[in-house]
């Protein structure tokens, strides 16, 4: 699957961030976030706004990496100061975008250490995070299919998938199929078994888990399919699984199940 260009993603960041902006600009401050029942609307703006300013300032400073050390800005009171400084963030991190080559060197978290991560990535952070925002105004609106069915490739490989140096994934002869049913695009995914100590928290992992593979030119053993919108908020667990249509061996899907039932952090 083919990623979106580029400026496609910086327009992303600017319409989802803005729509985010419209839809909670008269929403109760007080209102639950039924995607993260922890937060209110006032959480959810702030969250936006620090992941945005540490975005932009992680372009700002590249390649240097961000001090562990380093604090973030000081939340605002208010809720207009919170709509205030998410205004300010989200213009910072289109503006240090736009002057960046997604080609050039810059730290992030994944294996991929390049501007062009920021993009995609940011993307995709403010896409859910709109759709949070309309959840808890309850406006919610259509995902837009070609960035959400780049979300689903995202979510598989990059948030549930991917190992850390530390750790060790072995991948089982296992694939399940997931389709997006409206833009016709697919994703494979291997089913394995992902182990390792993790040298930060000292936490041993046995536990199932996925990797994103080409076709392996053999049937799959379970496909997972609905459109794109759906197939991205389920996988972020901001929907059921009501547009999602399963065929195959239940168990495998199961197994599935497991592995993207696990906390994206």
């Amino acid at each position: 699957m083919a990623r979106l260009d580029y400026p496609v993603y910086l327009q992303h960041i600017r319409t989802e961030s803005q729509r985010f902006r419209d839809v909670l600009t008269d929403c109760d401050p007080t209102a639950r976030v039924p995607g993260c029942p922890e937060w209110d609307a006032g959480d959810l703006i702030w969250h936006l706004a620090e992941v945005q300013w540490f975005w932009a300032k992680t372009i700002r400073t590249r390649p240097t990496p961000p001090g562990e050390a380093d604090e973030g800005p000081e939340r605002p009171e208010s809720y207009a100061g919170l709509l205030a400084a998410f205004d300010e963030y989200s213009a910072s991190l289109v503006a240090e975008l736009e002057r960046a080559d997604p080609g050039e060197a810059a730290w992030s978290w994944s294996a991929e250490q390049k501007v062009g991560f920021t993009y995609r990535r940011q993307a995709h952070e403010a896409l859910i995070h709109r759709l949070d925002a309309e959840q808890t105004a309850g406006q919610v609106t259509p995902l837009d299919p070609a960035l959400a069915t780049d979300g689903v490739q995202e979510a598989l490989d990059v948030m549930f998938g991917g190992t850390p140096p530390w750790g060790l994934f072995i991948g089982l002869d296992h694939f399940v199929r997931v389709d997006t049913t409206d833009t016709g695009e697919s994703v494979w995914v291997q089913l394995g078994q992902f182990t390792g100590t993790d040298p930060a928290t000292d936490v041993s992992h046995d536990e199932p888990d996925i990797s994103v593979v080409p076709d392996p030119g053999t049937e799959p053993d379970a496909v997972v399919a609905g459109p794109a919108g759906a197939l991205d908020a389920w996988l972020w667990r901001r929907v059921d699984d009501s547009e999602v249509k399963v065929t195959g061996s239940l168990d495998i899907y199961a197994r599935f199940r497991v592995a993207v039932d696990n906390p994206i952090n």
